[in-house]
């Protein structure tokens, strides 16, 4: 059997009125045709799953995109206009999740709204809005055109050059799509930033000290994942984790410290 990976769910109205857990349909391909994983997907809600037992039932996480942002409270900021809506139920499951799965060893990875809450969990702080900071350029998604131009690629990222993620992608620089308003603001004390954009925005990280596969990014790889020579390796080696933790599952919990 393959290992599964649970994916969380935003809160969504079909039609503007009834009430659902939404995933996309790229982060379930992602997983299952690049990971090699059996994908399902869990709603981002505390009311309806508990922490101990989705550690249980998966081998590894992923943690989605979504429009709405963390609450700041979770940074100990308070909420303004800028930093947009909010997914108080998700931010209940994801950041516990996180911190949770980091330290049993147990595969994470984030992506756009996952990386932030994969910074948040380890103790960063964010940006509301990374456009009005001087010197930054606009990472929000175009508001016109296609599904393919809004995720085309659409600015550099240039790796530690001894980092992981250069070791993953074989390169130091690539190219990625950028389809988020918000950024890490400071990072945490386990963060390691391993990812820029040209405007310095950091696009790549990994946590200190975990015991797994525990890495996130800016952008949106699950976009054309089996194709972007960019999103096949990160998406391989989540996979190539899930599937060693489903072996040594048998085996004593690893703790960190």
């Amino acid at each position: 059997m393959r290992p599964l990976v649970g994916i969380i769910s935003n809160h969504y109205l079909i039609n503007d009125q009834y009430p659902a857990h939404a995933n996309g349909k790229m982060n379930t391909d992602a997983v299952a045709h690049v990971s090699g994983c059996m994908p399902l997907a869990f709603p981002g809600d505390p009311d309806a799953v508990t922490i101990d037992e989705l550690l249980e039932v998966f081998d590894g996480f992923l943690f989605t995109g979504g429009r709405p942002n963390v609450h700041p409270e979770e940074y100990g900021e308070d909420e303004t206009e800028a930093h947009g809506a909010f997914d108080r139920a998700r931010d209940r499951v994801a950041l516990p999740l996180i911190r949770a799965a980091v330290e049993r060893g147990q595969p994470v990875l984030g992506l756009c709204r996952g990386f932030q809450e994969v910074a948040v969990a380890m103790g960063s702080t964010l940006h509301p809005e990374i456009r009005d900071l001087p010197g930054r350029m606009n990472h929000r998604m175009p508001p016109d055109g296609t599904l393919e131009e809004k995720f085309a690629l659409r600015h550099e990222v240039r790796f530690s050059p001894e980092g992981p993620f250069t070791r993953l992608m074989g390169q130091e620089v690539v190219m990625t799509n950028t389809l988020h308003g918000q950024g890490i603001k400071q990072a945490g004390p386990r963060i390691r930033i391993d990812g820029w954009a040209p405007d310095d925005t950091p696009e790549a990280i990994w946590i200190a000290d975990a015991q797994g596969f525990a890495l996130a990014v800016q952008w949106h790889p699950e976009w054309n994942a089996a194709g972007d020579p960019v999103s096949r390796p990160l998406f391989g080696a989540f996979g190539d984790a899930c599937r060693a933790w489903r072996r040594g599952r048998a085996a004593p919990l690893r703790r960190a410290g």
